[in-house]
């Protein structure tokens, strides 16, 4: 073989290297993002601030899309989606898992942490708990967000639990259902997307939420009055698949989860800054925004006992844990 042959053959091999390399980069990982909330939801603008900023840390090696409303996944579809790879990563209501996995309702016991600050404190010695629950389940919380406290909604004014008998009460979870229950109410599964419908149709009649979805949905075309109560502050967690989340290398891994911890921290701040807003909102639109009366919130601090109480039988060991650093903690 000649000299200039072998040069070219050189060239060559270099110009083919250099064409994967380019073909390789880019490559970028596409996310498809479930999300079950209104895009104007502040929760799904979060998720597209983190969307944003994945892809410019990852310098587009990572490139999600947001799907916001439930119209890539209906909410209750969306864990399963992401543990089963139909959907690299999505976000959720954790607590709506807990009946398959009591530890997952840390955060709706009724009254133990009702600031956001003792809400953090409370997340910071559930997580490792949680997580791990959750990498069992195939998945790995990038970022978690509170809502701000949980009310009731009525179309009506409500004193005690002698008003409440035979309403259809929308529930999200095992522990709103109870709390229907144990009011005399009756509990329908509706997701968030279908809040309004449920209100329009008279399938639902009340609900128990923060003020951001009584906001989102425009409640006050159905319903009269919210009663303050701030049982708790529920989180939202970004969920992605394990399998595609071992598959990212250590620096991508590490920029995505700088993206997660900026935007976790900055969704929290967002939540408590619009808390007294929203109320603001639902009063401006003609709704009656009061704090729940002295024999209401004594029957719902009573049921809320017997609610921690199931739950630590359910939870075990990992839940009593959760509860004595949290009261060692404060």
């Amino acid at each position: 073989m000649t000299l200039m042959t072998l040069k070219a053959t050189a060239r060559a091999s270099v110009a083919v290297a250099a064409l994967a390399v380019a073909a390789g980069s880019a490559q970028a990982e596409k996310w498809d993002m479930p999300m079950a909330y209104a895009a104007s939801n502040f929760h799904t603008e979060m998720g597209v601030e983190f969307a944003d900023k994945v892809r410019d840390y990852t310098g587009g090696a990572v490139d999600i899309t947001v799907h916001p409303g439930g119209s890539l996944f209906k909410g209750g579809e969306i864990k399963r989606a992401v543990q089963t790879g139909q959907a690299p990563i999505g976000e959720r209501f954790m607590s709506a898992h807990a009946n398959e996995v009591p530890l997952l309702g840390w955060d709706n016991l009724p009254f133990l942490a009702t600031s956001y600050a003792d809400n953090a404190k409370l997340w910071a010695v559930a997580k490792d708990q949680v997580n791990a629950q959750l990498a069992d389940q195939n998945l790995v919380t990038l970022y978690t967000c509170p809502w701000p406290g949980q009310g009731f909604y009525f179309n009506k004014e409500v004193s005690s639990s002698e008003d409440t008998q035979g309403v259809k009460f929308r529930s999200y979870n095992t522990a709103t259902a109870t709390f229907a229950e144990q009011l005399g109410m009756i509990p329908v599964q509706v997701e968030a997307a279908e809040l309004s419908q449920a209100l329009a149709t008279g399938v639902a009649e009340a609900f128990i939420s923060s003020g951001s979805t009584g906001y989102d949905r425009k409640v006050w075309e159905h319903l009269s009055h919210y009663y303050k109560v701030n049982a708790w502050l529920p989180r939202n967690y970004v969920m992605v698949n394990k399998q595609v989340w071992d598959g990212l290398d250590a620096t991508t891994q590490a920029s995505v989860q700088k993206a997660a911890d900026e935007t976790g921290a900055a969704c929290a701040a967002k939540s408590e800054e619009l808390a007294n807003w929203y109320f603001e909102q639902l009063e401006a639109n003609g709704m009656t925004v009061v704090d729940a009366g002295p024999e209401f919130l004594a029957e719902l601090q009573k049921i809320g006992s017997t609610m921690t109480e199931d739950w630590l039988a359910a939870a075990g060991e990992d839940g009593q844990a959760i509860l004595d650093a949290f009261k060692a903690a404060n």
